[in-house]
């Protein structure tokens, strides 16, 4: 008999793989049209400058998308903590 073996989420490797594949072409669209719209609100006259900010648009979502891949993955804290301050009084002697 076939024994249905489930794997733990965070071992999950093929799920992990399609959010990411699923991430990154949502966002490379996304902003490659808002690139694209971008370019012809404000660059009307020559095309190579509204190529440029459909590729800036474009450069932008696949960063962010392999930017939270990668968290997913494991690879670095999701945010930069800033450092932590203790409840402690800072001391007084330099100020005499």
């Amino acid at each position: 008999m076939a024994e249905n073996k489930q794997i733990p989420p965070p071992y999950d490797l093929d799920a992990k793989w399609d959010a990411c594949l699923d991430l990154t072409v949502r966002r490379f669209v996304y902003s490659s049209f808002a690139g694209a719209f971008g370019g012809l609100l404000l660059f009307s006259q020559s095309p190579v400058t509204r190529w440029a900010s459909v590729a800036f648009g474009a450069g932008l979502g696949l960063g962010s998308a392999y930017t939270e891949c990668s968290q997913k993955f494991g690879g670095y804290p999701a945010m930069f903590l800033p450092p932590k301050i203790s409840d402690a009084p800072a001391s007084q002697e330099g100020q005499d």
